[in-house]
């Protein structure tokens, strides 16, 4: 029984070394797999952009109208 016992858990051992390795064989083909177009990544950099230039803008004019309505109520 106990000869039995070590059999088992070295079958168990080498199934789980052969999953290990074909999930890394797998993991490394689909990695390969996918290619990068620079037309999106350049698209996705644009956006990015763009979101941040319009939140800017839209602070500096929030400071702005704060600014004329502060001179206004000073200058009456």
């Amino acid at each position: 029984m106990y000869k039995k016992g070590i059999n088992v858990d070295l079958q168990a051992e080498e199934n789980l070394s052969q999953n290990k390795r074909y999930d890394k064989s797998s993991n490394l083909n689909e990695s390969r797999a996918r290619k990068v177009d620079i037309n999106e990544l350049k698209a996705r950099a644009q956006e990015i952009e763009n979101r941040e230039s319009r939140k800017n803008i839209s602070i500096f004019i929030f400071f702005l109208v704060i600014l004329g309505t502060i001179g206004i109520y000073l200058s009456i």
